[in-house]
């Protein structure tokens, strides 16, 4: 099966998609995206080409990808935050000659900068997508696409540094990864799905789009996250929500327990779920999380709980199909409470990252997919996320991991959020640093916090310094980015306690 044939999987009068103030079978879908298909063929996008989508959630993003991925041609969806300089940059990096958009954006003089003189086709959804009907264009001269092993999207990383890297993956990746999904959680035809996550995200892309598309389930598609969202939970009849740690951790302050009640299933990745915020959901809630992780070099899911064996702080065993284990440096498989990273492999795994063999070759080794993330495995075979690899802080030859100590943080009274990164130490090497965002009329008190921590922590992981801020800065999945608080904590001075 292939990406844009799940289009197909509905009987044709099931419901497909709510949102936009339509209602959308997945008869009309079929006809639509057969409209775009033809137009882009008619613009002259071909087989093999990579064709940039930039576009918030909706279903012409949808009808869009479907169409693009039928010709053969390659996904590469853009994060619609990004300006100019960095759009520029896929564009030259990914060969793009042609750019489905929701607005025209002004590319050319940075398009030069990296030195690229040819005109970029620009397809705007808004000018064309309601004139399709009127414009009785030819059918594409070419048969549906038909490879499951042909590359079908390049998901940019986020490229926490330097520039990000484009992984490819194939049809079979992401329908692979939407059915191993699929057997460990259930998605029926009367399920309705709640997108309100990025879709230009493989966490939303497969899990909330793909995944009730294989399922013949129905979709609300909401453009972006606002509180709003509760009364759409609650009204609309969703029975399935996926989301991020931040995203339950509004819900518990904004929500109520009627507005959760018809919910059957809450999941979350993206980012790892802090223990508070999964204790303040469930006691506002009265319901449970499932919590998953994941990489978009892994199309993404790779490990997920069963909604019916839920471990606080894990994230489950790994989907049906895939061999994930943990890995010391020398190759060897660690054994129960051992830590080391953590690796995969399996048909979900990306064909590697386009035109960088040698970042290809760094993380796809004998097979395997490292994933740059340390972490453990229990007796049930359920495993832990430590931390980021490179995020542990190595302090007078003791690793120090920091998402241990932010735990701690986030259970103390009136944090909302906190992260800790590493910065240089003349004595020991490395020291934490802690930035912490506090409850609104509230301020950090740094001798109770660090009383507190030390009341909790051996003395080598407590931070050196404590910094309150307003928020931290994330990525789409809100994920924090830590390489630009440690960029932060370079300049501090004065700041210890």
């Amino acid at each position: 099966m292939l990406v844009h044939q799940l289009m197909y999987q509905g009987t044709e009068n099931q419901v497909a998609f709510f949102g936009g103030h339509q209602t959308i079978t997945y008869g009309k879908m079929q006809e639509q995206v057969m409209l775009y298909r033809n137009f882009f063929y008619q613009k002259g996008v071909r087989s093999g080409e990579n064709v940039g989508l930039f576009a918030k959630n909706s279903i012409e993003f949808v009808y869009s990808y479907l169409a693009i991925t039928s010709l053969g041609a390659v996904v590469v969806p853009l994060n619609f935050q990004l300006v100019a300089r960095e759009v520029a940059f896929i564009v030259v990096n990914s060969k793009m000659k042609t750019l489905v958009t929701m607005g025209h954006m002004e590319l050319a003089d940075e398009l030069r900068s990296y030195g690229c003189e040819q005109e970029l086709q620009q397809l705007v959804i808004a000018d064309f997508s309601s004139q399709l009907p009127q414009m009785n264009i030819p059918e594409a001269a070419i048969p549906v696409a038909e490879d499951p092993h042909a590359v079908c999207t390049i998901i940019y990383t986020s490229g926490t540094t330097g520039h990000p890297k484009g992984a490819m993956l194939t049809h079979d990746n992401l329908i692979s990864d939407a059915k191993a999904f699929s057997e460990r959680m259930p998605i029926t035809p009367e399920d309705h799905i709640l997108c309100v996550l990025p879709m230009y995200h493989a966490f939303a892309w497969t899990c909330a789009v793909l995944v009730p598309l294989l399922n013949g389930a129905s979709i609300t598609i909401l453009e972006a996250f606002t509180r709003e969202v509760i009364s759409v939970i609650r009204d609309t009849g969703i029975t399935v929500v996926f989301g991020i740690p931040t995203m339950y951790k509004l819900f518990a302050v904004w929500g109520t327990a009627i507005d959760f009640q018809n919910v059957r299933l809450y999941v979350s990745g993206g980012s790892s779920l802090p223990q508070e915020v999964y204790q303040q959901f469930s006691r506002k809630s009265g319901k449970a999380i499932v919590e998953g992780y994941g990489l978009s070099e892994a199309s993404p899911v790779v490990t997920v709980s069963s909604p019916d064996r839920i471990k606080i702080g894990s994230i489950g065993s790994p989907l049906p199909g895939l061999e994930v284990h943990v890995m010391a440096e020398d190759g060897r498989i660690m054994g129960t409470g051992e830590i080391g990273e953590l690796v995969v492999r399996g048909p979900i795994v990306m064909v590697g990252y386009l035109d960088r063999p040698e970042e290809t070759a760094q993380a796809l080794r004998n097979g395997w997919l490292h994933t740059g993330d340390l972490a453990y495995q229990d007796a049930d075979g359920d495993f832990y996320i430590v931390d980021r690899l490179k995020d542990m802080i190595i302090t007078s030859g003791e690793n120090v991991y920091p998402r241990e100590i932010e735990e701690l943080l986030y259970a103390f009274p009136n944090v909302l959020e906190a992260s800790v990164v590493g910065v240089p130490d003349k004595l020991r090497g490395s020291a934490g640093c802690a930035y912490i965002v506090m409850a609104e009329g509230h301020e950090l008190d740094k001798k109770a916090v660090k009383e507190y921590l030390q009341a909790n922590l051996a003395i080598y992981k407590i931070p050196r310094e404590f910094v309150q801020v307003s928020s931290l800065p994330k990525n789409s999945t809100g994920k924090v980015l830590k390489r630009l608080l440690q960029e932060k904590a370079g300049n501090l001075k004065g700041n210890a306690v």
